[in-house]
């Protein structure tokens, strides 16, 4: 950035140690500048923001927990953002999908007045799914019961492997993760 500035200058300054020093330092602060601009910038969407995550939460009525990770707490910021209006299907399916970084299938079951919400993009059990289940007790009817469905790996997709190959993990990592 220093020779950036330089470049703007009368050509006798390029060999001029005080102006180099000069520009320099210039340069240093300007990169500062220009990187604590873009983070600013960053705090402006959610799937960015770092320090004004608490903000977006005062901001949506959410409980400020410090604790959790930045991506729990974007997956319930956006979860927030995504959860007004009509309650649809498709809401339910998007407020889903925000927490399980997943794709999921709503399943209506309207005689029995419930749905299933079925993780088909992920194994296992997500670990912010008692965020998820409180978005949707939010925004569901409250005369429907939310039902959660998680798909695991089974025995004919381990088939394939040996015993040996599988002695490595362990129960849980052999149902809940891509082997």
């Amino acid at each position: 950035m220093s020779n950036q500035l330089l470049r703007h200058m009368p050509g006798y300054y390029k060999t001029s140690q005080v102006m180099n020093s000069l520009t320099g330092v210039e340069a240093i602060q300007m990169q500062e500048f220009n990187s604590k601009l873009d983070d600013v910038l960053n705090q402006f969407f959610v799937d960015t923001a770092t320090f004004a995550l608490e903000r977006w939460e005062k901001e949506l009525g959410i409980p400020v927990n410090n604790s959790k990770p930045a991506a729990f707490r974007r997956s319930v910021i956006k979860s927030k953002l995504r959860g007004s209006g009509t309650v649809t299907v498709n809401l339910i399916k998007n407020v889903s999908e925000s927490y399980s970084n997943g794709e999921v299938d709503v399943i209506e079951n309207n005689p029995n007045y419930s749905f299933t919400v079925k993780f088909v993009g992920t194994l296992g059990i997500p670990p912010n799914l008692e965020d998820l289940k409180n978005a949707i007790e939010e925004i569901k009817p409250a005369h429907l019961v939310a039902l959660f469905q998680f798909i695991y790996n089974t025995h004919n997709t381990l088939a394939q492997f040996t015993h040996n190959q599988l002695s490595q993990y362990t129960h849980d990592q052999l149902r809940e993760e891509v082997i």
